[in-house]
C-alpha cells in the first residue's frame, strides 16, 4: 500500500479510471460482436462511435481504430452487396489544370517577392548666424 499522500491519491484515481476504461472496452467488444452477427449501417455508426471513444480515452491507438473501422465497413459492404443488386460504377474523369491559373499565381508571387523601395530622407542643414 502507498504511504505518501500523493501516491494514495494516484491509486484512488487509477482505480476509478480502470473501472471506466474496462466499461468502455466491454461496450466496444460487445458492439463489435453485434455488428459481426448482424452487419448493418445503423450498427456500423454505433460501433464507430464506440471505437472513437476508446481512442479518445487512449485505450486504443488511432491506427488500430482506423484498421478496425475499415474491416468492419467491408463486412457491411459485402453483406449489403450480396443481398442487393450491384450498382453500376461511375467513371470520374479529372479535368486538366488550366495554365492560366498557374501564371496568375506566379505573378502574385513575383509581386510579393519584390523588395519595397526605400526612400532616402534628405536632412537639411540650417546654419545659425550670430
Amino acid at each position: 500500500m502507498p504511504i505518501l499522500q500523493n501516491a494514495k491519491k494516484a491509486l484512488r484515481s487509477s482505480r476509478k479510471k480502470a473501472v471506466f476504461n474496462s466499461r468502455v472496452k466491454s461496450i466496444l467488444k460487445t458492439m463489435i460482436d453485434k455488428i459481426k452477427k448482424d452487419p448493418s449501417k445503423g450498427n456500423l455508426s454505433i460501433v464507430f462511435s464506440s471505437i472513437d471513444k476508446a481512442v479518445k480515452r487512449n485505450l486504443m491507438h488511432k491506427n488500430k481504430a482506423g484498421r478496425m473501422k475499415s474491416q468492419l465497413s467491408k463486412l457491411v459492404k459485402t453483406s449489403s452487396s450480396s443481398s442487393a443488386s450491384k450498382a453500376k460504377k461511375l467513371v470520374v474523369t479529372k479535368k486538366p489544370v488550366v495554365k492560366k491559373v498557374a501564371k496568375s499565381v506566379k505573378k502574385t508571387v513575383k509581386k510579393i517577392v519584390k523588395k519595397p523601395v526605400v526612400k532616402k530622407t534628405v536632412v537639411k542643414k540650417t546654419v545659425v548666424k550670430k
